[in-house]
């Protein structure tokens, strides 16, 4: 029997959205694969390192590295390339554009494999994209072939293989009196249709447009609307402020609640009922879609990104993103229990078929296993 083959994941750390709750997925549900070793090492410490640590895998820090601040670029890269000489990993992933730019040429020097987990649309335009075209990777796995077809931008040569990003094994549904105890301490009455949207607090995941499509319902009653998702950075901290002004000026403030950076998610969406996210800019793939199936809910969203490779009309609706469209689809889910019922429950099949943990493991060590055996010396 072959050893585990080790795998060493690079991030930064100091946010929270997907790709963190994919690198905590993995972490949760590694004896789902025992032949496969991950240990994480990252340049912030935060809410990501304490979830992995939690979960008692191998975290390193090393440092908190900044490309305006070169010198802690020089002093995080010193770190990897000390943990790198130990021998101790035989692939090294590197989630997203930001570290494989950094990184990517010391795992290169260190003749370490280096793969590259595509979580974004590319477009060979930006700087970071421009400078981690340097190093290309040994292979890329991404996760839509939406975000695929993007990275012949920057890695036109490189292999590539799509795997769907992970869900942990649902948890249990909520009873009906555990239900209606989170929805009363959120402000939703049994008979509301509720709302969830869940996402870094940025335009193009769609609020504003959500919000002016709720601006257009605030006559109909039964509804209310939960936004899940603190502001990580200046710009996100303005955007919410705009959020909370628009809410009141579209006199729907009482029924719009903003429950900030959470780690109950999966939670929330059993205590919902919709859920919608109208993004107004492709996304590479939106991981919560995933998770709103998962848990029953119809999905309402735009047809664009990895979105089209996530919902279809069994288990939710497409919209122009627009309000008057999101206003109409709404209206009629809030109206119509029925329907909800019906491509709600469509969804957990389509999650398991989309996102099941145990398969991504398994095809993600077919794949680095095939380059690690590849780099060894005849």
């Amino acid at each position: 029997m072959s050893h585990p083959l080790r795998v060493l994941h690079i991030s930064s750390g100091n946010l929270y959205g997907g790709i963190e709750t994919l690198l905590h997925t993995m972490a949760r549900e590694r004896n789902l694969r025992p032949s496969l070793s991950h240990a994480f090492a990252l340049c912030f410490e935060g809410r990501l390192a304490r979830e992995l640590r939690d979960a008692g895998v191998e975290v390193r820090v090393l440092g908190p590295a900044k490309t305006g601040r070169p010198w802690s670029v020089w002093r995080a890269r010193s770190v990897l390339r000390e943990l790198l000489r130990s021998g101790r990993y035989d692939v090294v992933i590197c989630h997203a554009i930001w570290p494989q730019a950094l990184f990517g040429p010391v795992v290169r020097t260190a003749g370490v494999p280096l793969a590259f987990f595509q979580h974004d649309a590319l477009t060979g335009q930006h700087w970071l994209e421009r400078w981690a075209r340097v190093t290309p990777p040994d292979l890329v796995l991404t996760n839509s072939r939406f975000a695929a077809g993007t990275l012949v931008s920057v890695y036109p040569q490189v292999p590539w293989r799509v795997t769907h990003c992970p869900l942990p094994m649902p948890p249990p549904a909520l009873g009906a009196s555990e239900r209606a105890r989170v929805r009363s301490e959120l402000g939703a009455s049994e008979g509301d249709a509720v709302i969830f949207h869940a996402s870094r607090m940025q335009e193009g995941k769609g609020q504003r447009l959500l919000l002016e499509a709720l601006g257009r319902l605030r006559a109909v009653p039964g509804w209310r609307v939960w936004f899940a998702g603190s502001a990580q950075r200046p710009d996100e901290d303005a955007y919410l402020e705009g959020l909370r002004a628009q809410a009141k000026h579209l006199g729907i403030e009482g029924r719009l609640r903003l429950l900030g950076q959470r780690s109950d998610v999966p939670r929330l969406l059993r205590a919902a009922d919709i859920h919608c996210q109208p993004n107004s800019r492709p996304e590479a793939f939106g991981l919560v879609f995933v998770e709103a199936l998962q848990a029953g809910l119809p999905v309402v969203t735009t047809p664009m990104g990895g979105a089209l490779e996530i919902v279809d009309a069994s288990c939710g609706v497409f919209v122009r993103p627009e309000p008057e469209s999101l206003a109409l689809a709404l209206g009629r889910l809030i109206e119509d229990p029925q329907t909800r019922a019906r491509l709600g429950a469509a969804g957990p099949a389509r999650a398991a078929a989309l996102s099941d943990a145990g398969g991504f493991l398994r095809g993600m060590e077919e794949a680095l296993r095939a380059l690690s055996e590849q780099a060894v010396p005849v």
